[in-house]
């Protein structure tokens, strides 16, 4: 999968987040470091389990690629 990040070097640090999944943010010294640690959140949060009441259902909503990363 691929997500869109938006990156800034604030006062020596790297800051960034993904657009596409909110949330999922870091702080690193380095650009590399933040990538990677922005991987990590999007992995960890899309392995959250989802908790559901009765009556609840869900699905998937595809999106073309070329929409997303235009």
């Amino acid at each position: 999968m691929k997500y869109r990040a938006v990156m800034k070097q604030v006062d020596g640090w790297w800051i960034g987040w993904l657009v596409d999944l909110p949330g999922v943010n870091g702080q690193e010294k380095t650009q590399e470091k933040l990538l990677d640690s922005l991987r990590i959140g999007a992995e960890e949060m899309l392995a959250t389990e989802i908790p559901f009441t009765p009556g609840c259902i869900m699905t998937v909503v595809n999106v073309p690629d070329h929409a997303c990363l235009a």
